[in-house]
């Protein structure tokens, strides 16, 4: 993909629907330790998988799967792509400020692009916006494969850029074909990393005489586990709470079922916490050694 004098941004989430997203800021005026004046974040389903900015310099994994991808060769591209493109946008937040009449003052630009497919239809689609100061600015229309913008000031920038056929070529080509292909690649990365994770199951308390005892089950993928309580052998749904299922941030999944019990009856029978999951059974019992409270040592 050729970068235009001009703007990007991406994201994904866990679901039917995927999406892979770039996100470009760039701000002008500001001069503050911590805050760098370019970032670049691509995302999958809505998580980091990579991070840059303009004060460390260099392109960091925020997954465990894409730290392979990222090695070697590949890395130093990809950093020396964050390199050009910020300072593409350094004239681009130029253009802006003279385009808008802002002489001094902090502004931002923003370019976010990527793509959204759906595993069961297999219908994708693609995207491409510019912003200034948090306002639309430009984006590109993939379908009708032209810019359009909502305000007096980007009328010069859609007219420049629909007038290179060439460009627009080889955005929809991009959209339609190459982002896809590299979102159902990473999505195949992510699986076979997470395709090894068993539940980590433990039995959670906030105090000993607390009546709320949690079966808590992290770290496991794919999202399929069960939990269920048994008293002295026989399932058991009295006071039983089960959890929404969650997502973490590397991907895998969380899920709770809350017992709402007095520490003298299960002192008295034999509670268990069952998961299943991948066709595995993992058991925890209710005792005291077993439970994890605040004032647990560990």
């Amino acid at each position: 993909m050729r970068f235009i004098i001009f703007f990007i941004y991406i994201t994904l989430v866990y679901s039917e629907s995927h999406t892979f997203t770039t996100l470009y800021t760039e701000i002008n005026g500001l001069a503050i330790a911590g805050i760098p004046e370019f970032s670049s974040v691509t995302t999958l389903d809505g998580r980091q998988i990579d991070y840059y900015d303009s004060e460390i310099k260099k392109l960091i994994p925020r997954q465990d799967w894409i730290k392979e991808f990222m090695s070697g060769d590949r890395f130093k591209e990809y950093t020396e792509i964050r390199e050009r493109v910020q300072q593409t946008n350094k004239i681009n937040i130029t253009f802006l400020m003279q385009q808008f009449s802002h002489s001094y003052g902090v502004h931002t630009y923003q370019r976010m692009y990527g793509c959204e497919w759906d595993y069961q239809t297999g219908a994708s689609q693609g995207f491409d916006q510019h912003g200034y100061d948090g306002e639309d600015y430009v984006a590109l229309d993939v379908k009708e494969l032209r810019y359009i913008t909502p305000v007096q000031q980007g009328v010069i920038t859609t007219e420049k850029w629909n007038n290179d056929r060439a460009q627009l070529e080889l955005l929809r080509q991009y959209y339609q074909n190459e982002c896809v292909n590299w979102l159902q690649y990473f999505l195949m990365l992510r699986k076979v990393d997470l395709e090894r994770r068993a539940p980590e199951v433990s039995l959670l308390q906030r105090d000993p005489s607390s009546p709320v005892v949690l079966c808590h089950a992290t770290g496991f993928y794919p999202s399929g586990l069960t939990i269920t309580w048994l008293k002295n052998g026989q399932d058991h749904d009295e006071g039983v709470d089960l959890g929404e299922l969650l997502q973490n941030e590397d991907g895998t999944f969380l899920k709770t079922s809350t017992l709402y019990i007095q520490p003298e009856e299960w002192e008295k029978n034999q509670f268990v916490c069952e998961v299943e999951h991948m066709g595995r059974t993992y058991l925890k019992i209710l005792t005291e050694d077993e439970i994890k409270s605040n004032t647990s040592k560990f």
